[in-house]
Formats: structure tokens, C-alpha cells, sequence
């Protein structure tokens, strides 16, 4: 099969966007964005896609949720026995990316990844409802399954089993947190010249640099 989508383009009108308009702490910079994504009311805002690469050096993404920062980390949670648990036990690099074409801005981020404390995981755990709790307990994240039934009788099991009682977290679900030592600020601009703004770590100092589009 054959088709192009070579016609379909977007033309960005923001204001410029330079080193002079950004924080000098890149987490303060940060927040100002997504908070500006979260009261604009898009859908979402805090999916990030998460990019890990295991041992066989073949990528893999996915969407998953920003929960925290935290310790100038970026924390998200997911099944430790996941595809994407098994990758970082493999390889602690990864990168996130957050896109709001709504607000013509992107955030790229590269870093090291690993497990959070059992405290933070604990504690975020505590937080959801008691459906998601037995979510974690139901789901073999990233195993085959035979239909959809399976999963739902899974979950209907685990009620049973937890009902009446707290859902304590399977040991196998927890945080992990990216540390970053790179993050790039995005931003659209007329003829494809868009504004690339990238702080990077220098000897545990943030400096900031410009890049072409």
C-alpha cells in the first residue's frame, strides 16, 4: 500500500521564543508550561511517551502519566514486570517527550532512570481508587492474554479476594523517576524555523543553549 501525507502541514504563529525567555532553573521552567497545558483544559496534559531501549538495542515507546517531581526527577508508575520494566532493568537510559499542538509546544527530556523508594511508591499507591489498586494486582502487563474476559474475570477474582480488606501494593508495581540531564523547551514558529531552547547538566550546573530546528 501506498499513500502520502506529504501535502498535510501545519504553520505555527507563536511570538518568539529565546535563552532570554526561560528560567534559569529548567524545573521552574517546567512547571510554568504545564500548568499553562493543565489550565488551558487539554486533554491529557501531564501523557508523556516514555523511549526506553533494552539489551537488544531496539526501541520501544509508550504513553504513560507524569505523577510527581520530585527530587528534580520526573516519577511515573507502571508494572516492574512490564516491557517497559524489563528494558530499564536492562538499560537505565530513557527519554520522555510531552507534545501540546493545542499550544504549539513540545518538551523533550533525556535522562537516567530508576526505581523509586518503596516510601514514594506506597504513597502514590494509597492514592487510587480501589478498582485501580486491584488493577495492579490483575494485570500480567505486557504478558499475552487470551481475550479481554480473562482480564475482566482477573479483576472480578481480586475483588473477591481483597473485599472487606486494605488492597496492599503487589511488589511488582511501583515509581520509577527519570533524572534528567537533558531538557529541551520547543516551541513552533513560522516556515519550520522553530525556537529550540536545550539545558543540559555541565559538571551538576544547568547551562542553556540554542538549537537549530
Amino acid at each position: 500500500m501506498e499513500k502520502k501525507y506529504d501535502k498535510i502541514r501545519t504553520e505555527y504563529r507563536l511570538k518568539p521564543f529565546g535563552k532570554n525567555d526561560v528560567d534559569p532553573d529548567p524545573f521552574k521552567q517546567f512547571s510554568e508550561w504545564i500548568d499553562r497545558a493543565i489550565n488551558s483544559g487539554i486533554k491529557e496534559p501531564t501523557a508523556m511517551v516514555l523511549s526506553t531501549v533494552g539489551k537488544n538495542l531496539q526501541p520501544s515507546t509508550r504513553m504513560v502519566l507524569l505523577k510527581e517531581i520530585k527530587n528534580d526527577g520526573f516519577i511515573f508508575y507502571t508494572n516492574y514486570d512490564s516491557k517497559k520494566g524489563r528494558q530499564v532493568s536492562e538499560n537505565h537510559y530513557g527519554s520522555l517527550l510531552f507534545y501540546w499542538p493545542e499550544l504549539e509546544k513540545q518538551i523533550r527530556i533525556e535522562g537516567r532512570i530508576e526505581k523509586t523508594s518503596q516510601e514514594i511508591s506506597e504513597e502514590y499507591y494509597l492514592t487510587r481508587s480501589a478498582k485501580r489498586r486491584i488493577g495492579a494486582w490483575a494485570s500480567p502487563q505486557s504478558q499475552e492474554i487470551p481475550n479481554r474476559k480473562y482480564l475482566e474475570d482477573k479483576q472480578t477474582e481480586f475483588e473477591k479476594k481483597f473485599a472487606g480488606s486494605i488492597v496492599n501494593r503487589p511488589e511488582n508495581w511501583g515509581g520509577y523517576i527519570l533524572m534528567p540531564y537533558i531538557i529541551e523547551f520547543w516551541q513552533g514558529r513560522p516556515n519550520r524555523l522553530h525556537d529550540r531552547i536545550e539545558y543540559y547538566l555541565d559538571d551538576n550546573e544547568w547551562k542553556l543553549r540554542r538549537l537549530a530546528p
